[in-house]
């Protein structure tokens, strides 16, 4: 069975990452384009599937999750690192355990 509390936690943290990278001047251009453009994807008043309560709500959340999972491989990999260090110092350690 999923676990939607661990699944809420990594999306927080995977919006932390993107916030982090939109506001790094050592990111590349390429990776802030991408993560704009998953925000206006996700943001756009039409969809590739209607908005059917969750159905058409899962095509923003997938979409938008594969532009900013490329953002990410776009970057050098320390600046990866250095960002993922940064958001998981800020969120309070690297992993927070979740009981559930």
């Amino acid at each position: 069975m999923l676990n939607f509390a661990r699944l809420w936690l990594r999306f927080k943290k995977e919006i932390a990452l993107a916030y982090a990278l939109v506001r790094d001047p050592r990111a590349p251009m390429s990776s802030k384009l991408l993560i704009g453009a998953a925000v206006l994807y996700v943001l756009m008043p039409f969809d590739l599937i209607p908005d059917i309560p969750l159905i058409g709500w899962l095509d923003d959340g997938l979409i938008a999750y594969l532009l900013l999972q490329f953002a990410t491989k776009l970057l050098p990999p320390d600046l990866l690192g250095a960002l993922r260090a940064g958001v998981d110092s800020k969120r309070g350690g690297a992993q927070r355990p979740v009981h559930g």
